[in-house]
């Protein structure tokens, strides 16, 4: 299932978290490492750029976080990232360099790589969100199937069983995610791709695409800068 590799989905060099991913084929595998590397890599940063707030938090001092906000370990907030008011961070969650996290946002077991935005009334758990995508208002990742059963990721008649209960999305490197779209169990989006607003998707949707309807997914022409 070449499409959902991660050399197809991600550029690891915009992510504090890269050597998470040494050794696997697959963005889903890296999931059950996140806190460990957290736990890992918090205490070795640099006391001139990050500083711990907490039991295994860890904040750039070049970040803004609001008064309001709800930080909870094991937690990496990198440089100039911003975490808004009532923003709700669970933990086991790495938020990448210049990323916003927003209004009633909740973050569980996830790496958001540098830049991403999930600023308004998202919820993101067990999920990856490569560089420069975002979600938009009242988009959702959904991670646990409603009968419980094992998240399989399906690309046509390709499967693969994940052997994950817990599984939400992966976001390739510019993705755009729109307003009020649910991301179903296992779903993994292509970088450049953008999902219509109030879509609910699933399988793997092909970079550089636009995804408008279930069945209905198009290639991105290249529009003409001078028109």
């Amino acid at each position: 299932m070449e499409r959902a590799k991660i050399s197809n989905l991600y550029d690891l060099e915009q992510t504090i978290a890269k050597e998470i991913f040494d050794g696997l084929t697959y963005p889903w595998e890296a999931l059950a490492k996140i806190s460990d590397f957290i736990r890992k890599t918090g205490p070795a940063l640099d006391k001139e750029r990050y500083e711990q707030r907490g039991d295994e938090i860890w904040v750039a001092k070049s970040a803004k976080v609001a008064p309001s906000a709800f930080l909870n370990g094991p937690l990496i907030i990198d440089e100039d990232a911003e975490i808004r008011h009532c923003a709700f961070i669970r933990g086991s969650a790495i938020v990448g360099k210049g990323s916003v996290v927003g209004n009633s946002t909740e973050l569980k077991n996830v790496i958001l790589f540098n830049s991403v935005q999930v600023p308004h009334y998202n919820y993101v758990g067990d999920s990856i969100l490569g560089y420069k995508s975002h979600m938009g208002a009242g988009s959702i990742t959904s991670n646990v199937k409603s009968d419980k059963t094992l998240v399989v990721v399906k690309d046509g008649e390709e499967k693969i069983e994940t052997g994950l209960k817990k599984f939400g999305a992966m976001l390739g490197d510019f993705a755009e995610v729109g307003c009020g779209s649910v991301l179903n169990p296992g779903t993994v989006i292509g970088p450049h791709t953008n999902i219509y607003p109030l879509s609910s998707v699933r399988g793997v949707v092909p970079a550089g695409s636009i995804y408008k309807n279930r069945g209905e997914v198009v290639e991105k022409q290249e529009r003409n800068s001078s028109n």
